[in-house]
């Protein structure tokens, strides 16, 4: 369980860094959000980037570390399993979603949104 949360912890931090790029305008337009836009995101894609990047996904990463052990918070008292399996939806939906994207570099992602969810899994099944 441990280990699946420190691989979890790993990769969610790849994508928080990849979504603070899109904000900062990295021309990564073709890796994200659909895969719609060559280079710099617009505006509004930038800004919801941000947001992953600096609410949603560390909230994720504290949610995961917190599942499973890593913090003595007990933010998810009695329903920590439950959030994780959440997680293994979400990250599964987002995987499919990266599989079926017309952009080639946003499919990469599929690997990465899986790997998630299986490492979810694991930390579910540990609770």
């Amino acid at each position: 369980m441990k280990v699946a949360a420190v691989i979890a912890t790993m990769l969610l931090s790849i994508v928080v860094i990849f979504q603070v790029a899109l904000a900062t305008g990295a021309p990564f337009g073709r890796a994200a959000w659909g895969g719609r836009h060559q280079g710099v995101l617009p505006t509004r894609l930038r800004v919801a980037s941000g947001v992953a990047a600096f609410v949603v996904y560390p909230i994720i990463i504290v949610a995961v570390l917190d599942a499973a052990g890593f913090l003595d918070w007990d933010l998810l008292p009695g329903i920590g399993a439950m959030v994780m399996w959440t997680f293994v939806a979400l990250f599964t939906f987002g995987a499919l979603a990266n599989l079926v994207s017309r952009s080639m570099l946003e499919r990469l992602w599929a690997s990465v949104s899986l790997a998630i969810a299986v490492c979810c899994a694991f930390i579910a099944a540990g609770l």
